[in-house]
């Protein structure tokens, strides 16, 4: 796209205030603008025009039965035996979703550079490559592993694992790609400008893993490799396993065309979205869509009959996930407070939502698969993400629970 169709393709959209930014640049500086206008999906955009209605008060929820700590130890062998032979025959890949920044820890830098020692270092990837590792060495294999990054933090990301020698995993096995983006708008539907020459961009939501990766063209890369299960997992989350034999082995077993790795509720209000089925279909309904009636219901063994929490981190059948990309995602509409430049190049921070940003939910992909079986795992030994300094869910919190797995930092 050139100059003048970028402007043409704004024009029929009703976007004269990037017109306007896009005419005053010169060809060089334009160059960053015209390849993002290039990108929009302008059904996107516009999807804030007819907005979906709310009609969960339709929907039917039921229980799904998870595979239970007990149910675990009881096929622990038979679970393990078959998630390393798919793993030996090379049919299980990872996905590490690095996109963000560790803004929330006071750390300007990709989120997985996070520096968690005390006595030494030990960084949130390393880490995560270590528990990786673990499976390696059992396995006598080594797991695909791909790290989707974003715009903003894909230079620095590379260049971490390359300074760090990809801390002993074999670099070969290790590919990197770019989260898409979506651009963010008005409540009128106008396209924000973060600087004199870039639209305020942002990523397009945990659920758009998939088809970031295709646009990278990878899954071509999976599919030459024999790849059969993605093991999708979120950088925050410090002791998760990854490409856990155990888990692997259960998935496949059940005929299932996901697994999801959940954890037992502490309590009934607890703030996660929890594993059921929804009008047939697997499902997860967040804390806040959850009614009081259904988040105390008790099973007859006293325990919360939705009771198993979520983590991110889902098994999916790769052809399963060609399925569904062709048949796209739902787009979830929300409303952000968006930073953005004024007419008179000023930058302006909102203190409250401005307009909408546009994603796509890793629980949708859930949802339109035919079945998923929960795999309960110990929360103290598989659960420690860092999401803040302090307090719940936090730097403290994970240094902790690192202790109480003899984890040495």
């Amino acid at each position: 796209m050139n100059k003048q169709e970028a402007i043409n393709a704004l024009k029929e959209h009703n976007q004269e205030q990037v017109i306007k930014r896009l005419e005053a640049l010169d060809e060089v500086s334009a160059k960053k603008l015209i390849a993002q206008v290039a990108s929009i999906d302008w059904s996107v955009v516009e999807s804030i025009n007819h907005k979906a209605e709310d009609n969960s008060s339709d929907r039917k929820v039921e229980p799904l039965e998870a595979v239970e700590i007990k149910d675990i130890k009881a096929n622990k062998d038979k679970y393990t035996a078959k998630g390393i032979e798919a793993i030996k025959a090379g049919k299980v890949a990872a996905v590490l979703l690095a996109g963000g920044q560790g803004t929330r820890l006071g750390l300007d830098k990709p989120k997985g550079t996070l520096n968690v020692g005390i006595n030494k270092d030990l960084f949130l990837f390393e880490q995560l490559i270590n528990n990786l590792l673990d499976v390696v060495n059992q396995s006598g294999a080594y797991v695909p592993l791909y790290i989707m990054t974003s715009d903003k933090n894909n230079n620095d990301t590379v260049a971490f694992f390359e300074e760090h020698n990809f801390f002993g995993y074999d670099k070969d096995y290790v590919k990197f790609f770019i989260q898409s983006m979506a651009p963010s708008v008005d409540y009128n539907g106008k396209l924000y400008m973060e600087s004199t020459d870039s639209l305020a961009m942002s990523p397009n939501g945990n659920g758009g893993w998939f088809t970031s990766l295709i646009d990278a063209g990878l899954d071509k890369d999976m599919e030459s490799k024999g790849i059969e299960l993605v093991n999708v997992f979120a950088v925050d989350n410090i002791l998760q396993r990854i490409a856990d034999p155990s888990f692997v082995g259960a998935t496949i077993l059940s005929g299932a065309d996901c697994g999801s790795k959940v954890v037992r509720k502490c309590a009934p209000d607890e703030k996660v979205g929890v594993m059921c089925k929804v009008n047939g279909h697997p499902s997860i309904i967040e804390y806040y869509e959850m009614s009081e009636e259904l988040a105390n219901m008790r099973r007859e063994d006293g325990e919360l009959t939705y009771g198993f929490g979520v983590i991110l981190n889902y098994l999916f059948s790769f052809n399963k996930l060609v399925e569904i990309a062709n048949r796209k995602l739902p787009l979830h509409i929300v409303e952000k407070k968006i930073p953005y430049i004024d007419e008179n190049d000023n930058l302006v921070k909102p203190e409250t939502p401005n307009g909408y940003k546009f994603e796509k939910l890793v629980l949708d992909m859930v949802e339109m698969m035919d079945n998923c079986v929960p795999y309960e795992v110990e929360r103290n030994y598989e659960f420690a993400p860092i999401k803040n300094k302090t307090g719940k869910d936090s730097l403290e919190s994970a240094r902790e629970l690192l202790k109480v797995n003899g984890i040495e930092f």
